[in-house]
């Protein structure tokens, strides 16, 4: 009378599985060689610089920007100082102005009889007389013109000969106003707020 083993066909079936996997790592390793390797590093440090101007203190002789004039007539002129910094780590290749006005009238629609705008600027800082509002100044230094006479609404307006394109330079300025003695009844009574803009654009790339 024979017997059954019914757990004979699962040790089989083991075996031919441990026997399978064994067989399959044998062949992998017939493909795994050694080999020599070499491998260098480096790190770079890159930092960007800034392009910042600024001008003077408000209020002081190196911004008068914000002093307003008032029973201007044909023939007047408003001067005010201003210094432009460039308080940042790059050098520029240009500062452009732009004007506007926040409150407008004739006295800066008329571009022919209405309000001129010229700067100039002086080597040494502004000598500041006359009360306030009625300031006028002279340069100890040289004096050179950095912006001619133009009406006093402009875009983009290009400033030359200015050392405040190399950074950490300041510039003495001098904003003048002039409303001509050409200008005739129609700018009686008027009243305009102009606010400047100044922008400073980096220099050219380069290798560094």
């Amino acid at each position: 009378m024979s017997s059954s083993n019914p757990l004979g066909g699962v040790s089989r079936k083991l075996l031919l599985s441990v026997a399978a996997i064994g067989a399959a790592a044998a062949i992998a390793g017939l493909g795994t060689y050694a080999t020599f390797t070499s491998s260098t590093s480096a790190s770079q440090a890159v930092a960007s610089g800034t392009v910042t101007v600024a001008l003077g203190a408000t209020g002081a002789s190196t911004n008068r920007l914000t002093v307003g004039a008032s029973n201007i007539a044909a023939g007047d002129t408003i001067q005010r100082s201003v210094d432009l910094i460039n308080q940042g780590s790059l050098n520029l290749a240009s500062v452009t102005l732009t004007t506007t006005a926040t409150t407008s009238s004739l006295l800066n629609t008329d571009t022919s009889n209405g309000l001129q705008m010229a700067i100039d600027k002086c080597s040494a800082a502004w000598t500041e007389a006359g009360t306030a509002p009625a300031y006028t100044y002279t340069c100890s230094g040289t004096t050179t013109t950095v912006l001619a006479s133009v009406p006093v609404i402009g875009a983009n307006l290009a400033l030359s000969n200015l050392s405040a394109l190399t950074a950490g330079a300041t510039d003495h300025l001098r904003v003048t106003l002039t409303l001509p003695s050409t200008a005739g009844n129609s700018l009686q009574n008027q009243s305009s707020v102009i606010q400047y803009s100044l922008t400073g654009i980096q220099r050219a790339g380069t290798n560094q």
